[in-house]
């Protein structure tokens, strides 16, 4: 599975970004889909999942009321609303697939796009 992110931009405090995701081959609807982002200097973090029927998703405390994944099987894309962003917001985001039992733990999935860049001004 290849992934490409794109969406992300330049965003003022308050504002919104729309990510997506596009996955190519026909085993899309077999994974289960991840966002996670990484700031400069620090971990990687866990942002948001969603399982491969789009029955069940997760967010982090941190973007919870704010962030919303979803997902469109057959178009193979998996998106992130993102809300009156903060500047703490600020990173780069990538999205990622795979057979996980833990949506949440970034060591469970196997593939995972470049990344794109999400800065907000305050």
């Amino acid at each position: 599975v290849q992934l490409q992110a794109s969406g992300g931009g330049l965003a003022q405090a308050g504002g919104f970004l729309r990510l997506s995701c596009a996955a190519s081959g026909r085993t899309f609807s077999n994974y289960a889909m991840g966002w996670f982002r990484q700031a400069p200097g620090k971990e990687r973090e866990f942002v948001a999942a969603i399982s491969w029927s789009g029955g069940s998703t997760a967010h982090a405390d941190s973007v919870k009321g704010r962030f919303t994944i979803s997902r469109d099987n057959a178009k193979f894309t998996v998106y992130l609303q993102m809300d009156s962003l903060k500047p703490g917001d600020t990173a780069v985001y990538y999205c990622a697939a795979g057979h996980v039992k833990n949506i949440r733990l970034k060591r469970e999935y196997n593939y995972w796009g470049q990344g794109t860049q999400v800065t907000v001004s305050s």
